[in-house]
């Protein structure tokens, strides 16, 4: 078939976490991903497959912490239960001893700002060759693996984005309603900056920044789906685990903005999957 007459498409699918070993979820999207990804290479289409490495934000900081205490584990020292909010999987108990062989008891004399990126570069390598090795054990090979972390490493891309969609009269400065149910205590009224997805049938416009001044997890995946448009990608299909089927709206809208309508993004949802021992 030459249905696809070698039109570029960039299927991103697995891009789980870097925070542990893949569960079977992950492996569910990885063949469905790898699959549809087959198919249209034998349908005459250029596909790039994809995996998107969200190494950036507080999850990687609790698997950097949680590392430490590992770290500190395997210098001999007590370090009792893993606190809540980290990682208390033995997986991260290798990272603890490959920090002891690499640093010694050096790193224990640094700040948390000083050992934390560290720490956290090694923990990352360590998840993702755990996963690689995973991925491979399933025969799937992706392309590309784009690093979170590389929109802000050098020139601030996810700035850019939001700077760029500002001047098409998307973003602005507003406050957003309280969502119905949700706890007054955690509610912040605040003016925000605001991405008018609701121009493109989302049901609430987005904050694209935090209180605290970083930048939103929406406002990093609106930066990486730039980048993939500017790298020439006009088909997109994203596979995304059912805890993310809320998500898919503003994705959309973002990519509509970005492209001025031009690329496309299909989004292919996996439902969760359920196992059972002994009936």
């Amino acid at each position: 078939a030459d249905m696809g007459k070698a039109e570029r498409v960039n299927v991103e699918f697995v891009s789980a976490n870097p925070t542990g070993p893949m569960h079977v979820g992950h492996g569910r999207g990885a063949v469905f991903g790898d699959a549809l990804a087959n198919l249209l290479q034998f349908a005459g289409y250029e596909v790039t497959r994809e995996y998107y490495i969200n190494d950036a934000g507080a999850q990687v900081d609790a698997l950097a912490r949680s590392a430490f205490l590992r770290y500190r584990e395997a210098l001999g020292e007590a370090i009792g239960e893993i606190p809540p909010g980290l990682y208390p999987g033995d997986y991260v108990k290798p990272v603890g001893v490959a920090l002891a062989a690499e640093y010694g008891p050096s790193l224990l004399n640094y700040p948390e700002e000083r050992w934390l990126p560290l720490v956290r570069e090694m923990a990352i390598a360590a998840m993702l060759v755990q996963i690689k090795q995973d991925l491979a054990a399933l025969d799937v090979k992706h392309d590309v693996f784009f690093s979170e972390r590389s929109l802000t490493a050098g020139a601030d891309e996810i700035k850019t984005t939001i700077e760029e969609l500002r001047a098409k009269g998307l973003v602005y400065e507003g406050r957003l309603e309280k969502p119905k149910g949700h706890d007054d205590n955690e509610w912040e009224d605040r003016e925000q900056t605001l991405f008018k997805s609701t121009d493109f049938g989302d049901d609430v416009d987005r904050a694209l920044m935090k209180s605290d001044g970083s930048y939103t997890y929406f406002a990093a995946d609106m930066a990486y789906h730039h980048n993939k448009i500017g790298r020439g990608f006009l088909h997109l299909i994203n596979v995304f685990g059912a805890d993310h089927a809320g998500y898919l709206t503003r994705v959309k809208a973002a990519v509509t903005a970005l492209s001025d309508g031009k690329a496309d993004l299909d989004i292919k949802v996996c439902q969760l999957v359920k196992l059972f021992r002994a009936g």
